[in-house]
């Protein structure tokens, strides 16, 4: 009979999990390690969580900043140059974990295993630019930590296609493998090709209303990506700020390289920079071409302005 009212005392006292509902709360902040192995152990699907501690303090962490965007929008040059903060801990590759269904499936232990080790004060981030345009990353991504504090860099729309274009086309050519010219792609029984996956990646408000419908704007920064490229320091300053991180990235980490023609990096006396494969020329395209893709973006350019409440310097 002790052990029948011990038991019922239990039940009654144990804490109900209340599942997330998308009732936006823009002063709440990034969830501490506790949290997120609570989170681990009531949302992994094998029920199976391991938590992986090094013997120095370090652990795998759930990351509580992502890069979601956009597709050559300068998100590699953005995770490198963030990464010269010492409390930066970023994810070498792109782990696609909520826009592929075969590692969605997998649960956020697998998901946690894909982090870098890293200290309980450092951030640990991720970035995967598929995340801006696939439509139920936003959900996907609220339902694991609804105070996430996301990365957005973008550029000129127009720019942004001339260079998902390129990158699918040095694909091709080093696998020996034929592809069509842009001309083929943009065009389309004498008119522009607006089914072109390029320009959809680039109808920014579109993609943004999604977000917007689980996180307040105050928790998406957005990098200009054409600033980034030219002037990169006032843009990661304004990154270190938006992820409160003390000031600690200088404009003496940042170099010109005149034979590759875009700035690289000096982490330390060690100086490195972005690979080969990037900054690579875009295909010449016809003037009148260039603006009717120019003349197409600026309607779908000034809902995104009116959406964020700012403006690029964008054709």
């Amino acid at each position: 009979m002790a052990a029948f009212l011990l038991g019922a005392v239990l039940l009654i006292v144990q804490p109900q999990i209340v599942p997330s509902r998308p009732a936006i709360n823009s002063n709440a902040e990034t969830s501490s390690q506790s949290v997120q192995r609570e989170l681990l152990k009531k949302t992994s699907q094998k029920n199976d969580f391991k938590e992986s501690i090094h013997s120095n303090g370090s652990c795998q962490q759930l990351p509580q900043t992502i890069i979601i965007g956009v597709r050559k929008g300068g998100t590699r040059a953005l995770l490198e140059m963030l990464s010269l903060h010492p409390d930066i801990a970023a994810a070498e590759s792109e782990v696609h974990f909520f826009d592929w269904e075969d590692h969605y499936r997998n649960g956020l232990q697998w998901y946690i295993n894909q982090m870098p080790f890293s200290y309980p004060h450092q951030i640990t981030v991720e970035k995967t630019p598929a995340y801006f345009t696939s439509p139920k990353v936003p959900e996907r991504v609220y339902n694991m930590n609804q105070s996430m504090r996301l990365l957005l860099i973008l550029r000129d729309p127009s720019e942004r296609v001339l260079s998902d274009y390129t990158q699918v086309f040095y694909n091709h050519m080093q696998k020996h493998k034929p592809y069509p010219s842009i001309e083929q792609f943009l065009i389309k029984n004498g008119e522009l090709n607006v089914d072109y996956k390029a320009i959809n990646r680039s109808l920014y408000y579109i993609h943004m209303q999604n977000w917007l419908k689980y996180f307040p704007l105050d928790h998406i920064h957005i990098v200009d990506g054409d600033k980034l490229i030219k002037d990169p320091f006032p843009e990661i300053e304004k990154v270190e700020r938006f992820l409160k991180l003390s000031p600690q990235i200088n404009a003496s980490n940042f170099y010109f390289n005149k034979t590759k023609g875009f700035y690289c990096l000096r982490d330390g006396g060690r100086e490195r920079c972005l690979h080969e494969s990037k900054g690579r020329a875009h295909p010449q395209v016809d003037t009148r071409l260039l603006e009717k893709l120019q003349e197409y973006f600026h309607e779908p350019n000034k809902k995104f302005f009116e959406l964020v409440g700012r403006t690029f310097d964008w054709h």
